[in-house]
């Protein structure tokens, strides 16, 4: 069927292709305040680099604060071109640059010009209002969305970069989320590496608030205490009027990449809680001081008695906070106390108190980013080896080296027959040259080689045989170097060298001794083996550590409402993406698997985790496809294989779901913040039929013009479940807005591919952008 489509421009703009953009004199007001030794302005043509990005902004700081940074960081044509590459590149960081920048300013160009924003910028008359585009809801009960269009991203972008550089190095090192390299696997790494013997904690769960006028005034006077520009507190203000920023306490959406947070949201929340961080900050180090100090490993007294020095650990997500103490259940208590009501006072949140509880460590489990935590002893994280396994490995060994044995027998054969081959063929050519005679006589002389080889082999053996024992004898009926007078009398290397030779001569002469030497090794290993159980009782007595597990039910429940099983638990096909080409279904499942197994790598069931990528997404994927072609599960198995193999038009081959082989090999290595499955899981795109002409892609900066339509397909919406009903939706599992649904979106091949893959989210195109149907 086909669909007519009308083009929705929000820009309403017609850009002129101009290449001139040149620094107008308006971006610096008091040149005369910038010194001389300074180096020129940035080429206005080529994005920045982190180090020239972190120059700019701190030559705006004097008398402890930071002046006009919209005027004279922000709006400058290069600052704001970085900004586009950061959107292009989807980097975090600014450290490299695009081979062809020149390219990336052409983009550019085409839909805004540069120069004209940040000299709009710089007059403080740029009209945030003007990009806004409202997302009508798919529902008429449904709420509306409000989105930058592509040139308020830009400027959203170059104000996180500018915040980045003055706040980042000022945040605590509990802080994670919204930063470079401390995302969710870096906080997990820390609770499992830094807390030791927990015994009560506490996260705080907020009432689902939106920030207000109160906590944007706030907000702003936290700013204002480190920057002096009232053009970006306006733009502040204005981002939350037009609910382009929108900030939810309590959601399910922040840090997840969906298209109603935006860019601006995560330092945000970390600016708004850094005097709440630091204040606890000072406890910690208030805490630490009043710690006796001692030897780690010296015992306070000879009973057997451990000091254990009480300590606060705090980790904080965005807007999630999880705070552990070692010390007693009073001191919980009035710590818990203390962070309610600064959150409630200082900072105007409203605290579910009923959720806020203080929790066992040991006998109780905390739920916090998505995981399930508790204390437990070091056995239960590494667990020694079990007699069965201690058995297999043996096995495992022994038959290992009589490989090794065979092998090395092998090529001893093979060479002896390779060596009887030749001189057999030596032989036959010189009895064909020489006659009879000449054979005899061959034959004659090969037998006395032989014979008098054999008798000086056997000669040999012999004589070195008894050789050996008469050493024996010699050596061990005069030991007078076994005397200790005599041995005081010698030099040491002398001594040390006769020892030697004494233990080679009772390993290869006398096998009783050696014998006894076996035995002695086999007394110092099982020796070793019970100084290593005592130890390990010691720390379990001792000592406790932090597990870190999948919420594996809320992960069989999502699977269950997504759709891959059925009501028993098994495999099942997605009838929704029949509609999909074959390569476009196994991606999208390589995309859910792929990022499933990322951000789940961090915990101690992994194994489960795996089995569900591996099995339930697997093979109802092949299912699938069977449904799509009629066929059977065999056919399909045979056809794609179990790697889910498919073919590229010059037909090779290429793999995009985990092979098995990748699955058993992935485990904790990231450190990186990965993005949650949610947008990949509640996110379908079905391709469209349409007569309208190709129309530029509406990824960032994109201007292939071979591009297909995508219908959006929310999962909410196919189910006709509100996210909000933690009974019907899982716990913790963010949702697309539903103003998104049935929206049609031109992609190209490239950003169809990285969309279905979870390479990039719906935050990385401009969704304002969408066609309509007529």
């Amino acid at each position: 069927m086909l669909m007519h489509l009308r083009r929705i421009n929000p820009l309403g703009f017609r850009p002129s292709i101009s290449y001139s953009l040149k620094l107008f004199s308006t971006l610096l007001p008091n040149p005369s305040a910038v010194p001389q030794t300074l180096p020129s302005t940035p080429d206005p043509t080529e994005p920045l680099t982190k180090p020239q990005l972190e120059h700019l902004v701190l030559r705006q700081y004097s008398h402890g604060k930071f002046f006009n940074l919209v005027q004279n960081v922000v709006a400058l044509p290069a600052v704001l071109l970085t900004a586009c590459q950061n959107l292009t590149t989807r980097r975090p960081n600014n450290a490299l640059k695009p081979p062809d920048s020149s390219s990336l300013l052409h983009y550019v160009s085409k839909r805004f010009d540069i120069a004209d924003m940040g000299r709009e910028l710089c007059e403080n008359r740029f009209d945030v209002k003007a990009c806004c585009v409202t997302m009508l809801p798919s529902r008429k009960k449904g709420e509306s969305l409000v989105l930058p269009n592509l040139k308020l991203k830009v400027l959203i972008e170059a104000i996180r970069m500018v915040l980045e550089i003055v706040y980042d190095e000022r945040f605590v090192t509990f802080s994670y989320g919204g930063r470079v390299g401390m995302g969710r696997h870096t906080a997990f790494r820390y609770l499992k590496k830094s807390v030791e013997n927990p015994s009560w904690w506490f996260n705080v769960s907020f009432d689902r608030e939106m920030f207000e006028n109160r906590h944007v005034n706030r907000l702003c006077l936290f700013i204002e205490e480190k920057i002096n520009d009232r053009i970006l507190i306006n733009i502040i203000n204005t981002l939350f009027e037009c609910e382009v920023v929108r900030i939810e306490l309590g959601g399910c959406y922040l840090g997840r990449g969906f298209p109603q947070e935006s860019g601006l949201s995560s330092i945000f929340i970390n600016i708004y809680f850094n005097g709440f961080d630091k204040e606890i900050q000072d406890k910690r180090l208030l805490k630490n001081q009043e710690n006796l100090k001692f030897d780690p490993n010296e015992l306070v007294s000879t009973t057997g008695v451990f000091y254990k020095p009480v300590k606060i650990y705090v980790v904080r997500y965005l807007d999630e906070i999880l705070v552990i103490t070692s010390g007693s259940k009073v001191l919980t208590m009035d710590l818990k106390n203390w962070v309610v009501n600064y959150l409630e006072g200082r900072l105007e949140f409203k605290v579910d108190r009923m959720k806020t509880a203080i929790h066992s460590a040991v006998s109780e489990n905390i739920n916090f980013l998505g995981m399930e935590l508790q204390a437990v002893t070091p056995s239960v994280l590494h667990p020694p080896m079990t007699e069965k396994a201690i058995r297999a490995r043996k096995k495992y060994l022994r038959q290992k080296e009589v490989r090794t044995l065979e092998l090395k027998n092998a090529r001893e054969r093979n060479r002896k027959k390779l060596g009887l081959k030749i001189f057999q063929h030596v032989f036959k050519k010189l009895k064909q040259c020489d006659g009879f005679k000449f054979e005899f006589q061959i034959e004659n002389e090969v037998q006395k080689i032989f014979r008098s080889w054999a008798d000086e082999v056997v000669r040999d053996f012999l004589g070195s045989l008894e050789e050996r024992w008469e050493w024996h004898r010699n050596l061990t009926a005069g030991d007078f170097l076994s005397l200790r007078h005599i041995r005081d009398q010698l030099p040491q290397e002398l001594v040390d060298a006769y020892d030697k030779f004494q233990e080679q001569i009772y390993k290869h002469l006398s096998p009783a001794k050696a014998r006894k030497e076996l035995e002695k090794e086999e007394r110092r290993v099982e020796e070793e083996e019970e100084l290593k159980y005592a130890n390990r009782t010691v720390e379990d007595l001792t000592r406790l550590c932090m597990k870190v597990d999948a919420p594996i039910e809320l992960v069989r429940k999502g699977v269950k409402m997504a759709g891959f099983t059925n009501s028993m638990g098994r495999p099942r096909p997605i009838k929704l993406l029949v509609a999909l080409e074959d390569t476009d279904i196994i991606k999208w499942y390589a995309g859910v698997g792929r990022r499933w197994l990322d951000f789940f790598c961090c915990c101690h069931n992994f194994k489960m985790v795996k089995t569900v990528v591996t099995y339930h997404l697997r093979f109802s994927c092949i299912l699938t496809l069977a449904e799509k072609h009629e066929s059977t599960k065999r056919e399909a198995m045979k056809h794609y294989t179990k790697d889910l193999k498919v073919s590229d038009l010059d037909g090779n081959e290429e793999v995009y779901f985990p092979t098995e082989r990748e699955v058993k090999m992935m485990g904790d290595k990231n450190l990186s913040d990965p993005k949650p499955v949610d947008g990949t899981l509640s996110l379908a795109l079905i391709r469209l039929a349409s007569d309208e002409p190709s129309c530029s892609c509406i990824a960032h900066f994109c201007d292939q013009m071979a591009t297909v339509f995508y219908r959006v397909r929310l999962l909410q919406n196919c189910l006709n479940v509100n996210p909000s009903d933690q009974e019907k939706w899982v716990p913790g599992m963010g949702a697309i807005h539903e103003s998104l649904n049935r929206k049609c979106l031109p992609l190209c091949s490239d950003h169809i591919s990285d969309l279905y893959m979870g390479k990039i989210t719906l935050q990385d195109i401009d969704c304002t952008s969408f066609v309509d149907e007529d």
